[in-house]
């Protein structure tokens, strides 16, 4: 059995501090596979690898014996700082933090992306009943997301925001963004009464809070891509995909057999994603989710390349891409991306 533990973005990283070189060292070596991933159902096809050992099974095709470290960490720019220095292996989070990293490491780590993980909605909710639009918002009301300012939620609101008051203004609503993990944010929303009255969420977190009737969605990131797009991606460094030829195929792999499983029985798909977050939510409501026909669990990216052209334009990345193979390595490049 592989170790499966959590640990905390402040314990990783006093870890890497203390262990330098060594430790970074571990990680790069041929037969190990150290992963982070974040909280939600957006993480269902690593919740299934997991669940499955796929990464083991594919390793011993290859007649390798795999050691995975499974760690769990909120925000992106905790996965980034973990990555660089070398505390892990593969991190998750959204295509904008990817797309960050890849920029600024070019001609130095060269982080790439491995695949998606899925296409689905993130919705901006609100308790506030005067809330509408964008528009409404004032500078007494409080968004929360995982990350303010560079994240997920926070780049896909500021690319609507610069669609909706000009180019300029896309970091308007920085200074209302509260970081607040999806599970703390999901509670307040549903509570009441306290400084966050927006949480701009993902599944599962979106439609628990939505069963609630003070609760009501203002945005889409549907809406803002034009269609349905990735929300999160893994990647790596340049040194572990050369450094690990047979760990990397044998992670990709799996992530594509998980992709068929899910599709081939979602229910007992939202019975691993129980298992292996320790879920309290109904199984009902995670099947639900899990067969949402807006969501698709696939490792083949999906109007990525729209963050990166506008990211690139708002002047968030300095690098411009000529498409999404740019930033994805190119085990993922036979599928239909964008």
């Amino acid at each position: 059995m592989a170790p499966s533990f959590k640990r905390s973005a402040l314990a990783l990283l006093a870890a890497t501090l203390t262990a330098g070189a060594l430790f970074s060292s571990a990680a790069q070596a041929e037969g190990k596979i150290s992963i982070a991933q974040q909280f939600g159902i957006g993480y269902l096809i690593l919740d299934v690898v997991r669940d499955q050992q796929l990464i083991e099974k594919h390793g011993k095709a290859q007649g390798l014996d795999i050691k995975v470290d499974w760690n769990s960490i909120s925000g992106a720019t905790a996965m980034n700082e973990a990555l660089l220095t070398g505390a892990l292996d593969v991190v998750s989070a959204g295509v904008p933090p990817m797309l960050t990293v890849w920029d600024r490491t070019r001609g130095k780590q060269n982080v790439k992306a491995i695949a998606a993980l899925g296409s689905m909605p993130n919705y901006l909710l609100t308790n506030n009943p005067n809330i509408k639009t964008l528009k409404d918002f004032s500078d007494k009301d409080r968004i929360a997301v995982p990350a303010a300012g560079v994240g997920f939620q926070s780049r896909t609101l500021q690319i609507e925001t610069a669609k909706q008051f000009g180019d300029d203004q896309f970091k308007k609503f920085d200074n209302i963004s509260v970081s607040l993990p999806h599970p703390d944010a999901t509670a307040a929303l549903i509570a009441g009464g306290s400084e966050i009255n927006s949480h701009f969420s993902s599944p599962p977190f979106q439609y628990q809070a939505l069963q609630n009737p003070n609760v009501h969605k203002v945005l889409s990131s549907y809406d803002v891509l034009g269609g349905p797009g990735t929300f999160n991606v893994l990647y790596t460094t340049e040194k572990f995909h050369d450094q690990n030829p047979k760990t990397y195929k044998a992670f990709y792999d799996a992530l594509a057999e998980a992709e068929k499983i899910i599709k081939a029985d979602r229910p007992a798909a939202a019975q691993a994603y129980i298992r292996v977050e320790q879920s309290k939510l109904p199984l009902t409501l995670v099947e639900q989710i899990v067969q949402d026909p807006e969501i698709d669990f696939t490792v083949v990216p999906q109007r990525t390349f729209i963050y990166a052209q506008k990211l690139q334009e708002l002047g968030v990345l300095k690098n411009k891409a000529a498409s999404w193979k740019d930033y994805f390595f190119e085990e993922a490049h036979g599928g239909e991306g964008s």
